[in-house]
C-alpha cells in the first residue's frame, strides 16, 4: 500500500494558491508536479484539460473543504501527487456546496489502474479524518504539509 509521502512529489507542495479560481488551481498543481519532475512539461496542457474533463464528469469536491482531482495519463510514468492549500477557498461544485481549503491532484500512469485505486484509497483514508483536514488546512509551510503526511503515514493522527 502507498504511502502519502510516496505519493506527494518532493517540490510538488503548493501552501499558498495564487489563484481561488478552480480551474487555475489545476493548472498551478500540474505546474508543480512538472516543475519537480513527477510529469513530462509537453503534455502540460493536455494533463490540465483532462482533469477539468473529469471535473465535468462530476466533481472531485467529496466536502469538508477538500477536493481530489484525479486523471490517468498514458503520458504519465511514475504515479504522483500535488498537494495544494488555499486560505481564502475555491468554489469546486463541492457535493456539500462548501468551498475547498485543500487540494490533492493525483496522476496516474493509465497502464496502472490497481496502483491508481490504492493511491485513491490512501488519499481518502487520511482526507476522511478530521484530525488530518484540520492539520492540512492550519499548514502554512511545505515543512508543515511534510510533516502532517510522515504523521499520517506512520498513524499517529487519531480520526
Amino acid at each position: 500500500m502507498a504511502k502519502l509521502t510516496e505519493l506527494v512529489a518532493p517540490g510538488a507542495i503548493v501552501p499558498s494558491l495564487k489563484t481561488g479560481e478552480r480551474d487555475s488551481v489545476i493548472g498551478e498543481l500540474v505546474d508543480a508536479l512538472i516543475a519537480c519532475g513527477s510529469a513530462p512539461a509537453g503534455i502540460r496542457d493536455e494533463l490540465v484539460t483532462k482533469v477539468l474533463e473529469r471535473e465535468r464528469r462530476g466533481s472531485t469536491g467529496f466536502g469538508c473543504g477538500v477536493a481530489v482531482p484525479h486523471v490517468k495519463h498514458a503520458g504519465v510514468s511514475k504515479m504522483a501527487a500535488a498537494v495544494g492549500l488555499s486560505q481564502r477557498g475555491i468554489d469546486f461544485t463541492a457535493l456539500d456546496r462548501q468551498p475547498v481549503y485543500s487540494i490533492v491532484l493525483l496522476l496516474s500512469p493509465e497502464n496502472q489502474p490497481e496502483e491508481h485505486l490504492q493511491a485513491m484509497e490512501v488519499i481518502f483514508k487520511n482526507l476522511c479524518k478530521e484530525t488530518f483536514r484540520r492539520f492540512l488546512r492550519q499548514a502554512s509551510t511545505v515543512e508543515d504539509v511534510r510533516t502532517l503526511l510522515e504523521e499520517a503515514d506512520g498513524q499517529h493522527l487519531p480520526a
